[in-house]
């Protein structure tokens, strides 16, 4: 059965970007466009890996993880953060990886491999 990754990114260009890299890799992709949406996918669809933007406009992407990482079922599942803020480094320190949109495909896959395979 093929890895499972949730993409939560407000933009739609993104999402879309994303979901079809990911695919074209074998994986299965499920998206939500706000991390007020990410709550219940996340639950749901318990995704191997997550790619996560931190500014979106109901729940920031650091509130988000704040949350996944206190549910003792869901804080294992690995974080990419994706996003244009500049400092993004700094926002999840726990994050397996952090890049700067506009980011370089390849990096991610590899990321995306070495984590989950």
């Amino acid at each position: 059965m093929s890895k499972k990754i949730l993409i939560i990114d407000d933009d739609q260009e993104i999402r879309s970007y994303l979901t079809e890299l990911f695919t074209d890799n074998g994986y299965e992709v499920v998206t939500a466009d706000d991390g007020a949406v990410a709550d219940d996918v996340v639950v749901k669809e318990n995704p191997d890996l997550i790619t996560l933007d931190l500014e979106m406009p109901e729940e920031w992407g650091p509130r988000f993880y704040r949350k996944l990482s206190q549910n003792q079922d869901l804080k294992r599942i690995p974080v990419i953060v994706i996003s244009g803020l500049s400092a993004n480094k700094y926002a999840i320190p726990k994050a397996v990886a952090s890049l700067s949109k506009p980011f370089d495909p390849a990096e991610l896959m590899k990321i995306v491999k070495d984590t989950i395979g």
